[in-house]
């Protein structure tokens, strides 16, 4: 697929691309924990949105082809992704998986609309997780967040001094998905989560310091959503195995301007239902470029 590098500081980023530039679209997808770009190749290729949208999906630092041996957070993160908003012309929709909804939310809170003028126009969050609903290791991990930064930290010093620094492969997401539908159809009683919940797996593509860090952002407390008047589009997996879907639905509720769609799944829709997560997403953008595009012409009249 198409990419490109940008700098921020010392620090290289890389983006996978997709659609039509000559359209002033744009899409900017974020990926999950000790995961990267490929996640949404699968729906890149397929989307009809890429006829009339730029799609670019990002590599947070620390991740893939953005990878990192310093230390990074989620305002690291926002402050990439407030670069590359920054050069892109027309609306812009932010599609975040997990940890990745964790990052729009905090980059719509950070810099709303009226700040943004037009770009900011939406946000899609598929299986969001907060610190709050967590179940499973993730809520093991929320308690003893303060251990996971101190083995982090001491993980990073250990890179300092030269130690098990190495090349990590690119992981390819998209065949992984292809794998994972082939194992779920031939044992319909296995479960996903035995399959994308294994750090021993990741553990080959990323450094050790970089998923510990991922862990402790994960569990970082989150802005307050009431304050967030972007229009937002949630996707929320039935029987999500890392947080309590109830829950979730609770803290949802505060912002101003929700929509929900629920599927039957786990905590991985692009894996489990591809084309189902797929419409969903294509309608509610189509709708929310076209109402931002109703908005800018009205201003231009106005003028």
């Amino acid at each position: 697929m198409p990419s490109f590098y940008f700098e921020r500081g010392k620090q290289s980023l890389h983006c996978e691309t997709s659609g039509n530039k000559n359209y002033a679209r744009n899409i900017i997808f974020l990926h999950g924990l000790a995961s990267n770009a490929t996640r949404w190749r699968e729906l890149m290729n397929a989307t009809e949105l890429k006829y009339d949208t730029n799609l670019l999906a990002m590599n947070l630092r620390g991740h893939g082809h953005s990878t990192s041996f310093s230390r990074f957070t989620r305002q690291h993160w926002c402050d990439d992704l407030r670069h590359l908003d920054k050069q892109l012309n027309g609306p812009v929709i932010l599609i975040g998986h997990s940890m990745g909804a964790q990052i729009a939310l905090e980059y719509a809170s950070q810099y709303p609309q009226n700040l943004t003028g037009p770009n900011l126009s939406g946000l899609v969050l598929i299986d969001p997780v907060f610190p709050q609903a967590l179940t499973g290791l993730l809520a093991k991990v929320a308690r003893f967040r303060w251990l996971v930064s101190i083995a982090a930290k001491l993980t990073r010093f250990f890179y300092w001094l030269g130690l098990h620094k190495r090349h990590y492969p690119y992981r390819d997401l998209q065949k992984l998905d292809e794998e994972t539908r082939a194992v779920l159809a031939a044992n319909p009683d296995k479960n996903i989560a035995d399959l994308y919940m294994n750090p021993f797996s990741d553990l080959k593509f990323i450094p050790l310091a970089n998923y510990l860090q991922d862990l402790f952002e994960v569990t970082r407390k989150l802005p307050e959503l009431n304050s967030i008047t972007t229009p937002v589009l949630v996707l929320l997996s039935s029987g999500a195995s890392t947080s309590h879907v109830e829950k979730n639905k609770t803290i949802l509720d505060q912002l101003p301007n929700l929509e929900i769609e629920t599927i039957h799944a786990d905590h991985w829709l692009l894996t489990e239902k591809p084309e189902e997560a797929r419409q969903v997403i294509e309608r509610w953008c189509q709708k929310i470029f076209s109402q931002a595009e109703n908005l800018s012409n009205d201003h231009s009249h106005q003028k």
